[in-house]
C-alpha cells in the first residue's frame, strides 16, 4: 500500500515491511475479514514485533499469522493490544519527565503576540481506559495545575504508539526472509444490495439493475483492494470491546483461498467477488453495479386478504366477532421467479426493491418498494408494492354457530370485491381458518386452491365496474 505502510520492530533486526495488495471479504453483519501479506525478516527463536496498520475494530483474538509456502513454522507466543484514542492528554502522557513549549497569546500595545513557554510535563492527566486527572506542569520552577497553553508536541517517532497496534512475541523455528500472511476479522463493515425495476408504461416485464452497497467505518482506507462479498446468514457471536488484552495464541489451518471472480456457492453461503480492485476509504460508502437483466416477466398480482392480523395460535378459538374486523385495501403485488428462464438464475442477496413504471412520456415514476431475503436461483419471488387505488374489498361474517357438546363449529362468510378500473382484474382472496385444524369447506361460490394447513385462496375475475361476491362456510370439528 502507498500511504499506509507498516512498520515492522523485530528485535534487534528492525525492517520496515510495507503491505502487497490486501484482500477483503466483507459479511453484511458489520464485520469483515482482512488478509494481506507482511515481508519479513525474522531471526531463529524469539522476535519482539510491532504491527500497527491494522483496523480501529480489530478483534485481536482472530488474528492469523502464517507463512504461506509452509516453510517456516511461525507461533504467536504472547499479544498484547493497545487502542487508544489520540486526544491531548495521552500524547501528553508520552512527555511525562520532558519539557516541551505551550503556545499563548497575550495581548500587548493593542497587539496580539505569540508565544513560547517551555513547560516540563509532570503529570499528564491521562488515565489509561477513560477519564482524566488534573495535569500538573512545572514553569520556571513552579508547579501549576493547568497547561501554561497549547502544547506543541516534537516528532512523536516510530515508537509512539497512536494507531491501534498489536505487540507479538513472535517465535520462528529458523531464520528467514520471507512473506508472511496475516488475516483478521475486524468490526466496521457492511453491505447490502439494492435493486431497481422498471417497467415500461403497459405489460409485465421489467428491466432490473442490482447494486451493491458497500460501508466502511473500520478507522482504515483500503487502497486497490481485492473485495469479495459474503450474503447469507452467518452466526457470529457479536465481540466485546477491547482494550489493552494479553493473549496466548497457538494458530494453524489456512487462510481463506481467493474466490472465482464470479458469484459461487461457498459452504452454505454465496460468495461475490468484485471484478477489479478498488479503494474503500475509511467511513465512505461505495455503490457497484453487480447484476442486469432485461425483460424479466414480473406480472402485477392483485391480493384481498381481509383478515390478514388474524392467525390461528394453537387453541379453539369460539369468539364470534374473532377475525370479523376486516380490512377494504386490496394490495398489489409484483412476482418473478429467480430463473435463467427468466433472464435471471443468479443467487440473490437480501435487500430493497424499488419499483419505477415509465409514463406515456418517457418518464419514470416510483411506483413502489418492498424487501427481499437471501434468495436462490430457481425460487419465486413476491413482494409488496403497495395498495390498489380503484381495488376494494369487503368482508363480513353471514353466519356463526357453535355447538359445544358435539364439538361443533360452523362459520360463513361474504366477501364482496369491486373494480373501478378501466380493464378486467384478477384477485386472489386469501382467507386463513383460524379457529382449529380440522376444517372442512362445506360450502362454496367459487373454486378455491388450499395453499398451507390454515390457507386458503380463491382466484376471482372481476370487469369493470363488476362486484362479485365470494362465499363459502367452514365446518370446525374438535
Amino acid at each position: 500500500m502507498k500511504t499506509l505502510a507498516s512498520i515492522l520492530c523485530l528485535g534487534a533486526a528492525g525492517v520496515l515491511a510495507a503491505f502487497a495488495q490486501p484482500a477483503l471479504t466483507i459479511y453484511n453483519q458489520d464485520f469483515a475479514v482482512v488478509r494481506d501479506t507482511v515481508p519479513l525478516d525474522l531471526k531463529s527463536g524469539v522476535n519482539n514485533v510491532r504491527y500497527a496498520d491494522a483496523t480501529a475494530r480489530v478483534e485481536p483474538d482472530s488474528v492469523i499469522l502464517r507463512d504461506p509456502t509452509g516453510k517456516h513454522s511461525l507461533q504467536i507466543w504472547e499479544q498484547n493490544y493497545r487502542n487508544d484514542p489520540v486526544t491531548q492528554e495521552l500524547l501528553l502522557s508520552l512527555f511525562e519527565g520532558k519539557t516541551i513549549d505551550f503556545q499563548n497569546f497575550r495581548l500587548k500595545d493593542n497587539t496580539q503576540t505569540r508565544e513560547l513557554i517551555p513547560g516540563k510535563v509532570v503529570r499528564s492527566g491521562y488515565v489509561p481506559g477513560g477519564g482524566s486527572e488534573q495535569p500538573i506542569i512545572e514553569v520556571n520552577g513552579k508547579l501549576q495545575f493547568s497547561l501554561p497553553g497549547t502544547p506543541l508536541f516534537p516528532d512523536l517517532g516510530d515508537d509512539t504508539v497512536l494507531k491501534p497496534t498489536l505487540n507479538w512475541l513472535l517465535q520462528s523455528d529458523k531464520p528467514g526472509k520471507f512473506d508472511a500472511e496475516v488475516s483478521y476479522i475486524t468490526g466496521g463493515f457492511t453491505w447490502e444490495a439494492d435493486y431497481n425495476l422498471v417497467s415500461p408504461e403497459k405489460g409485465n416485464t421489467v428491466d432490473l439493475i442490482g447494486w451493491v452497497t458497500m460501508y466502511n467505518q473500520s478507522g482504515k482506507t483500503f487502497h486497490d483492494t481485492k473485495i469479495k462479498l459474503m450474503a447469507g446468514d452467518v452466526n457470529k457471536i457479536q465481540p466485546k470491546a477491547y482494550t489493552k488484552r494479553t493473549a496466548e495464541m497457538f494458530l494453524a489451518g489456512a487462510a481463506m483461498e481467493a474466490p472465482a471472480v464470479t458469484e459461487k456457492a461457498f459452504d452454505e453461503f454465496h460468495l461475490y467477488s468484485l471484478a477489479r480492485p478498488t479503494t474503500l476509504l475509511d467511513r465512505e460508502t461505495k455503490q457497484v453495479e453487480f447484476v442486469r437483466a432485461t425483460d424479466v416477466t414480473a406480472p402485477t398480482i392483485y391480493v384481498y386478504d381481509g383478515s390478514s392480523d388474524y392467525r390461528f395460535y394453537g387453541g379453539l378459538i369460539q369468539d364470534r366477532g374473532y377475525g370479523t374486523q376486516g380490512n377494504k385495501k386490496v394490495r398489489v403485488m409484483r412476482e418473478f421467479v429467480n430463473a435463467e428462464t427468466n433472464h435471471l438464475g443468479i443467487a440473490l442477496p437480501k435487500g430493497k426493491l424499488r419499483f419505477y413504471r415509465r409514463d406515456a412520456d418517457g418518464q419514470m415514476e416510483f411506483v413502489g418498494e418492498d424487501m427481499i431475503d437471501h434468495t436462490p436461483r430457481n425460487e419465486t419471488i413476491r413482494v409488496t408494492t403497495g395498495n390498489a387505488f380503484d381495488l376494494v374489498g369487503e368482508r363480513k361474517q353471514a353466519n356463526f354457530r357453535v355447538d359445544t357438546s358435539d364439538k361443533l363449529l360452523d362459520e360463513s362468510f361474504e366477501i364482496k370485491l369491486r373494480n373501478r378500473k378501466k380493464e378486467p382484474v384478477e384477485i386472489r382472496v386469501v382467507e386463513h381458518l383460524y379457529r382449529w385444524n380440522n376444517w372442512d369447506i362445506t360450502a362454496k361460490s367459487d373454486d378455491f386452491k388450499k395453499t398451507d394447513a390454515q390457507t386458503i385462496e380463491f382466484r376471482v375475475p372481476v370487469k369493470p365496474d363488476e362486484e362479485r361476491t365470494v362465499t363459502y362456510t367452514v365446518h370446525y370439528s374438535w
